[in-house]
Order: structure tokens, then sequence, then C-alpha cells
């Protein structure tokens, strides 16, 4: 669990680098990208500064005014990037049929949900246990 947390603290702090760096890249300064945004610039100022992480619509607005992915604006390229020992399985999905891929899709979809039920079931006896010993 506290490296979940670390890992999550550790993709938002870096956050306010990659916002400046695409705002730059697109010329924009922050009053620029405030008002493709809807945003004051103030807000865009402390997102900036790392003073405060912008919720999911903010991130959706400045993704937008960017014309980038929200996933650029959050992750690194390699955080989004599936791991070295999955990227051939990956590849040759590609080249299945639609069909092919939507059954892909589901077994993927599965075994996610099954991950996640199995995490969601870890943190709940790791928080029920810390509630007994409190």
């Amino acid at each position: 669990m506290r490296g979940y947390i670390n890992n999550m603290i550790e993709i938002m702090m870096e956050f306010p680098q990659r916002l400046v760096a695409l705002r730059k890249q697109h010329g924009l300064t922050q009053q620029n990208l405030a008002d493709k945004a809807s945003i004051h610039v103030s807000q865009i100022k402390r997102y900036e500064y790392g003073e405060a992480q912008p919720a999911l619509d903010v991130i959706r607005k400045i993704a937008i005014a960017l014309n980038v992915s929200a996933d650029l604006l959050v992750f690194d390229k390699e955080e989004r990037e599936p791991v070295e020992e999955l990227k051939m399985q990956f590849e040759a999905i590609k080249r299945f049929s639609p069909k092919e891929q939507e059954v892909a899709k589901i077994l993927l979809d599965s075994l996610i949900v099954h991950h996640d039920v199995s995490q969601f079931n870890t943190l709940r006896n790791y928080a029920t246990n810390d509630n007994e010993s409190s």
C-alpha cells in the first residue's frame, strides 16, 4: 500500500514539470494557457509551482487546451507502456481481427478486475487489522 501511495506521490510531483514543459513547447504563457483552458492564471501558477494538484476535470481542460492526452500530462512514457515481458503479446494483439481484439480485451479486463478486487481485499484487511490494533 505504501509503495502505491509513494508512486502516486512521485507521479503527481512530476506534474508541475510536465505542465511547464508542455506549455512552453506550445509557445504559451501562463496567461495564454489559462485563457485557453478557462482556468484562472493563478491556478496555472499554483499547478506549475507544485502548490496545488488539479482535479481530473482541470487536467482534462489543460490537456484539451494543449492538444495533448491527459496521460501525457500525468504519466511518463515508461509508466504507460506495457512491461517489457508483455510488449510482444501486445504487438501480436494489434494484428488480431477486431473480434479477436474484443475477446482479448474482455480477458484482460477480467484479469484487471480480479487483480483490483484482490488489492481491495488486501487494503480492507490491512485497514481492519490496523483498526483492531488501535
